[in-house]
């Protein structure tokens, strides 16, 4: 069973930066696609950037321009690097895992996440 352990958050004031990773226990990580979704209290969780085994990137307009995903399929993990960083960026960050090749930002089609790390940012 895949494993993906999330790090990085905390706590950030107004037009700052924050950079999140995620590892994968995967065999063959190289094979997923992966993304991160956040969840804010009250709110339903939202896709914000995912990025597919070719390495092909899509983002939700929320944080397009600002936020930036990657991969590094030799330490099987996954980044994102967050910059001017806004009070409504706060936020449990989750990353997660599906096997096929698309890029998707729909939760229902990831089948294993992690369990989040707090992003909180302050103005």
């Amino acid at each position: 069973q895949v494993r993906l352990v999330e790090s990085g958050g905390g706590s950030v004031r107004s037009v700052g930066s924050l950079k999140l990773s995620c590892t994968s226990s995967a065999d063959a990580y190289s094979r997923y696609s992966m993304a991160w979704f956040r969840q804010a209290p009250g709110k339903e969780r939202e896709g914000i950037a995912a990025i597919a085994r070719d390495g092909s990137t899509m983002y939700a307009d929320s944080v397009k321009g600002r936020f930036t995903i990657s991969r590094d399929n030799a330490k099987n993990t996954l980044n994102l690097q967050m910059n001017s960083l806004k009070p409504e960026d706060t936020a449990m960050y989750y990353c997660a895992s599906r096997g096929g090749p698309l890029n998707t930002l729909e939760a229902r089609l990831y089948n294993t996440w992690g369990r989040g790390t707090q992003v909180t940012v302050s103005s």
